[in-house]
């Protein structure tokens, strides 16, 4: 039977960390553990994990003072021996069967080495007015350069081989929340599985319910992460000479810009600040070199 690790990565979230700890927990599947790594700035997550692992050998807690979503990550995969590797998030629920069906799409699909799962909104969170971010799938796909691929996926739910980090690198720790270039670790390691010839699969039946609820302040901050940090990813490989990067950048700038110019007529949130923010993250992306063969950033920015 193939182990397979799980990973939580968590910071100042001790209201929701057991919940999303317990749910692994109850997991059907006979082989796998379960490490949280955390950045909090005190110690109750800390007690709650400590608390739960005295009934469970399997569960292990670790924690870093060096903050940085991108970091812990790769602390993840460091630490941990499993073939494969599953990662959610400290405000996710997973199902008693999340692990069968991510290791069932693996051994279905030998060549694959990326999944991706469904972010799905809780029934009890159907009526809420603020915003949740989900992700649907509706049918299994495959992307791949012989598949055709699109980038699309979020770190809530994802899965990997370990030979595929060995192969590409971990994540690139100048993106994520908490590193100076605020978020899309995940659609970066997408992307450079995709240039290193990976198949990425996307999987409905591989699912997690989301509680991360923003209010209208809190979303339009989210946006702005989402967009600063998009705008970092793609300039990144733009720099490296790939025409297919910008492709993509300029493909999503005005798919982005089309939306809004029709908002008056859809009543959507504004993406305006998704827009004023990829600028300024590409921008912010000019002032770290770049190691253009493993397309990762380099830590320290060039003077201003």
């Amino acid at each position: 039977m193939t182990h397979v690790s799980t990973v939580i990565c968590t910071r100042n979230r001790p209201d929701l960390i057991g919940n999303a700890v317990t749910s692994v927990l109850a997991n059907t599947y006979r082989s796998f553990d379960l490490l949280v790594v955390d950045q909090s700035d005190d110690d109750r997550t800390g007690a709650i994990v400590r608390g739960l692992a005295a009934d469970h050998p399997n569960l292990r807690y670790l924690h870093t003072s060096t903050p940085g979503l991108s970091r812990a990550y790769n602390i993840g995969i460091r630490e941990t021996r499993g073939e494969l590797l599953a990662f959610t998030d400290d405000d996710c629920i997973a199902p008693p069967d999340w692990i069968i069906a991510i290791e069932a799409a693996f051994a279905s699909a030998r060549d694959a080495e990326m999944l991706y799962g469904q972010v799905l909104l809780p029934q009890s969170l159907e009526d809420c007015s603020d915003q949740v971010p989900t992700l649907p799938i509706e049918a299994p796909q495959r992307l791949s350069r012989q598949d055709g691929f699109r980038i699309y996926g979020m770190g809530a739910n994802f899965a990997a081989r370990r030979s595929l980090f060995m192969r590409i690198g971990g994540f690139d720790e100048m993106l994520g929340g908490g590193g100076p270039l605020k978020s899309s670790q995940d659609f970066d390691l997408q992307y450079r599985a995709y240039v290193a010839g990976a198949v990425v699969l996307l999987r409905p039946d591989v699912k997690v319910d989301h509680y991360g609820v923003r209010n209208p302040s809190q979303w339009h901050s989210t946006l702005r992460s989402y967009g600063f940090g998009d705008g970092a990813f793609y300039s990144k490989h733009v720099r490296c000479g790939d025409l297919y990067a910008a492709f993509m950048l300029a493909r999503q700038l005005g798919r982005v810009a089309a939306r809004e110019a029709l908002n008056p007529i859809r009543r959507k949130p504004s993406m305006s600040a998704y827009l004023r923010a990829t600028v300024d993250g590409m921008r912010e992306g000019f002032r770290f070199p770049v190691d253009r063969r493993r397309r990762l950033y380099l830590g320290v920015p060039a003077p201003s």
